[in-house]
């Protein structure tokens, strides 16, 4: 129980029935300090799943967001560091852990302080007691997640679905963050050449020999990662049965989509060519017009037959949920070891049978996923193999 709104500790001492001599990714203590709505937190845990229970508001998703940061990025929700900090505190926050991971058991540690003078823009990161970076972290703590946000995806603009399929790419393959930087930054200058009266045509060349080596490299990527995906236990062949994730095929569909077939080099030689040919009608658009920046995420429903803008709001849940835990058992499959699965009101628009559906692959996967709910009830079927933790306001209890 905790002693007060401020500083508290939970422990849950039940045995781990998950551990059976395999490692499983989990935080096993988890420190907060000044972070969000939470003055000082401090949780012990074991790698069974853990799920979070209290109102809107109470600090669940804060908690998840916690957790986010363990590994590279700007977190789940992706907000300023400055934002994270608590609002009474003094300008930064701590996060501290203790995750055992394939190498062992970690200590990682990571915050912010906003001093002034400073643009607030970087974080502080220690592995094992020594200063190191956020990308760092992407070596020991692999995760993926799911919140509301996302449940829009389908309906959505077709830069949210790249941005979701990339987060899901680099989790396996952290060198995409690379070529779509420099890809993005290549393209940038392009199109301001666009506005230029007088330019060289070998500053054109050079631009578009990189986007070309970045842009093959970023939809090879899109593509193969997912060619190899096994299937979710709850997807394919018997979607009645098993109904979480009737999902058919997931493919990254694109203009230059066909050239992944040849070898790399002739591959980029044909979309620089692409380019080159496009620059008059790229000037009249004053953008670029071709290439993975127009890619766009394809995900159809199995058993329907139907692109998932058209299914219901439970349906292209569980299609998410299908992608992230197909993408979990990848990372399973690649590294030895399932990554983190964080899943925020995770029960919403799911009934009852995927919600048993979602517990027993996550069970199946043994993964350490972080669900939030307000409604314990929807949890009961994990009663006995997660830790169930209530939320009020930034009090946390067993």
């Amino acid at each position: 129980m905790t002693a007060s709104p401020n500083e508290h500790t939970i422990k849950i001492d039940q045995t781990d029935p998950a551990e059976t001599g395999t490692t499983t990714l989990s935080v096993r203590t988890l420190k907060l300090s000044d972070f969000r709505n939470y003055a000082s937190a401090r949780l012990d845990l074991d790698a069974r799943p853990v799920v979070l229970v209290g109102d809107n508001g109470s600090g669940k998703t804060n908690l998840l967001e916690a957790v986010s940061l363990l590994g590279p990025g700007h977190g789940l929700r992706g907000r300023p560091y400055a934002e994270l900090a608590r609002k009474d505190g003094q300008g930064g926050f701590a996060i501290a852990a203790n995750v055992r991971t394939r190498h062992g058991e970690l200590d990682i540690g990571t915050g912010f302080a906003q001093r002034v003078g400073e643009d607030g823009t970087g974080r502080t990161v220690r592995i094992a007691g020594k200063d190191s970076s956020a990308g760092a972290l992407g070596d020991y703590v692999k995760q993926v997640f799911l919140i509301p946000a996302m449940d829009g995806l389908f309906t959505g603009g077709g830069s949210d679905r790249r941005r979701f399929l990339d987060r899901l790419v680099v989790a396996i393959a952290p060198g995409l963050r690379t070529s779509l930087s420099r890809y993005e930054r290549a393209m940038r200058q392009r199109n301001r050449l666009f506005q230029m009266r007088e330019y060289g045509k070998s500053l054109f060349e050079g631009l578009e020999e990189q986007m070309a080596e970045a842009g093959i490299a970023i939809a090879a990527a899109r593509s193969t990662r997912w060619s190899g995906s096994p299937r979710s236990s709850t997807s394919g062949a018997k979607p009645k049965a098993k109904p979480l994730s009737p999902t058919r095929c997931w493919r990254c569909m694109g203009r230059s989509r066909p050239t992944l077939r040849a070898v790399a080099t002739e591959a980029e030689d044909a979309f620089r060519i692409l380019l080159e040919e496009g620059r008059e009608r790229d000037r009249a658009a004053s953008r670029t017009l071709e290439g993975p920046h127009r890619s766009d995420l394809l995900v159809v429903h199995g058993p329907k037959n139907a692109p998932a803008a058209i299914c219901s709001s439970g349906e292209q849940k569980a299609l998410l949920l299908g992608l992230v835990l197909a993408k979990a058992e990848l990372i399973k499959t690649m590294e030895g070891i399932a990554p983190l699965v964080l899943l925020d009101e995770v029960a919403a628009h799911l009934d009852g049978v995927r919600r048993e559906a979602l517990f027993a692959e996550i069970l199946r996967l043994k993964v350490q996923a972080w669900m939030t709910g307000t409604d314990k009830e929807l949890f009961s079927p994990l009663a006995q193999s997660a830790q169930i933790l209530d939320v009020n306001r930034g009090i946390i209890s067993p």
